[in-house]
C-alpha cells in the first residue's frame, strides 16, 4: 500500500512590521537617558522610526546583542547609504559620503583603516601623552590664576582636546580656535543650522586640504604627515585623506570636549566616586571605561546601514534595501548585559561597552579618547583635590540641538 506523501512544511509567518514612530530627538536634561530609547529597549527593541530630516523611515535596533550583530554582519552595508536621502538627524552628513572610512565597507574599508592605524598606535599615544599632560597643566595653571569659581568647560574641556588633536593632526596653534568653531557647526542639528553646517563642511575641507599640502612639502611625524605620505604613495586618494582627517578632527575635538565634560559632571554629582578616585588613583583606567559606558555621549543615532539582503534581527524581518540605525547608548544600558545599568559602578565586571561602536567601524580614536579622559581627570584631581560644583547640579547648562551631548558650562570651585 503506497504511503501518503509527507505534508508540506508550513512556512513561518512573517511578522507584521511595527508602526513607524516619529522621533524628534528632543534635548534632554543633563545625563538623563532618552526615555524613548528606554521604552523601546523594554517593549519594542527592533522598531521603525522617522527622524527630523530626510525621506522615508528606518529600523532602529536598541538591544546590546542586536546592535553587535548588525554592526558586524556584512549583510548590513554603509556603502549602500551613499546617494540615498534617508531619514536622518541632520541635513548634511558630518563626513564625506564619497571618501573616508565612514561610508565604505570591507575590503576597501580595510585598506583605509590600515593607513590610519599607523598613527593610532600605543607608541604614538605614549609619545602624545606627556604633551597632553603638559597642555592640561598649562590650562589648569590659567584657571587657578583666574581664581574660583571657574568654568571648567572654558578653561579645560574646551581647549584641551583641540590642543591634543592639533598636536596629533599637525595643526598650527594659531588656527585651533577656527577648527574648534568648525567642529561645533559640523555637529549642529537644529533646523536653523543647515546653512551653517554646510559652510562648516566646506571650510573644514579647505583647511585640511591646505594642511595636507603643507605636509607634502614639509613632512612631519603627525597624522597629516601619515595621510600625505599615503596619498603620495598612491595608497589613498586626496579625497579619502581629507575625509579621514575630518572624521578624526570631529571625534578628537568636539566629541572629546563634550564626553570629558560629561564625565567630570558625572563625577562631581557622584562625590563618593570622586572620593574613591582620589584614594585609589590606580582605579582610573577602569573608572574611565565605566564612564564611557555610563555617559550618554550622543543624542539620537549616527550613521545608518542598509540591508543588502533579507535579514532577521530580534524577531523582525528587515528586507533588502531597508535602512537600519543602531542605538549604542541604549545598548550600553541593556539590563540583559549590564546589571543595574543606570548605576555608575567602577567595579563592574560585565562585557565591553559599545561607546566606540563595534565591528569594522569601531572607532580607531578610542585609544586616544581613553588617554585624554585619564589625563583630564587625573590632572584635575591632582591640582584641585577639593573640586566641587559651584552651582546646584540642575543649574549646569547642557548643549542644545547638538548630536553630541555635554555641558555648555561647568562652574566649579575648590
Amino acid at each position: 500500500m503506497p504511503l501518503d506523501p509527507a505534508p508540506a512544511a508550513t512556512p513561518s509567518p512573517v511578522p507584521t512590521p511595527p508602526p513607524v514612530r516619529f522621533w524628534p530627538v528632543d534635548d534632554l536634561p543633563a545625563l538623563d537617558p532618552d526615555p524613548f530609547l528606554d521604552e523601546l529597549l523594554r517593549e519594542e527593541p527592533v522598531t521603525r522610526i522617522r527622524l527630523p530630516h530626510g525621506e522615508g523611515h528606518a529600523w532602529l535596533v536598541t538591544r546590546y546583542e542586536d546592535v553587535r550583530f548588525v554592526t558586524s554582519d556584512p549583510r548590513f552595508s554603509r556603502e549602500q547609504v551613499v546617494g540615498r536621502d534617508v531619514t536622518s538627524m541632520r541635513p548634511e552628513p558630518v563626513a564625506s559620503q564619497t571618501a573616508g572610512l565612514q561610508y565604505i565597507d570591507p575590503p576597501r574599508h580595510n585598506r583605509l583603516r590600515r593607513v590610519v592605524a599607523r598613527a593610532f598606535t600605543g607608541r604614538a599615544m605614549q609619545r602624545l601623552r606627556p604633551m597632553a599632560e603638559r597642555r592640561a597643566g598649562e590650562l589648569l595653571d590659567t584657571m587657578e590664576a583666574a581664581g574660583a569659581p571657574a568654568d571648567l568647560m572654558e578653561h579645560l574641556h574646551g581647549p584641551f582636546p583641540i590642543a591634543v588633536i592639533r598636536d596629533f593632526l599637525g595643526v598650527d596653534e594659531k588656527d585651533w580656535h577656527r577648527w574648534a568653531a568648525t567642529g561645533e557647526a559640523l555637529l549642529s542639528a537644529g533646523a536653523d543650522s543647515e546653512q551653517r553646517a554646510r559652510q562648516a563642511a566646506r571650510d573644514t575641507r579647505a583647511r585640511i586640504a591646505e594642511l595636507l599640502q603643507s605636509r607634502r612639502e614639509e613632512p612631519r611625524e603627525d597624522l597629516a604627515g601619515v595621510l600625505a605620505q599615503a596619498t603620495e604613495a598612491g595608497e589613498i586618494t586626496g579625497d579619502e585623506a581629507i575625509s579621514l582627517a575630518t572624521a578624526i578632527q570631529v571625534s578628537g575635538g568636539h566629541a572629546v570636549r563634550n564626553n570629558s565634560g560629561s564625565m567630570m559632571y558625572a563625577l562631581l554629582t557622584h562625590p563618593e566616586h570622586l572620593d574613591r578616585l582620589r584614594q585609589e588613583p590606580e582605579l582610573l583606567p577602569k573608572a574611565v571605561d565605566e564612564l564611557f559606558r555610563y555617559v550618554p555621549h550622543r543624542n539620537g543615532v549616527g550613521i545608518p546601514r542598509v540591508a543588502v539582503q533579507d535579514v532577521e534581527v530580534g524577531g523582525q524581518l528587515i528586507r533588502a534595501g531597508e535602512v537600519v540605525y543602531n542605538a549604542y547608548v541604549s545598548a550600553n544600558r541593556d539590563p540583559a548585559v549590564f546589571a543595574d545599568p543606570d548605576a555608575l559602578d567602577f567595579d563592574r565586571a560585565e562585557g565591553p561597552h559599545l561607546a566606540f561602536g563595534h565591528g569594522p567601524h569601531h572607532c580607531m580614536a578610542a585609544i586616544m579618547a581613553r588617554m585624554e579622559a585619564e589625563v583630564v581627570i587625573a590632572s584635575v584631581l591632582t591640582r584641585f583635590p577639593g573640586i566641587r560644583l559651584a552651582v546646584p547640579p540642575e543649574e549646569v547648562e547642557f548643549q542644545r540641538q547638538g548630536l553630541i551631548r555635554g555641558p555648555r558650562t561647568l562652574p566649579v570651585t575648590w
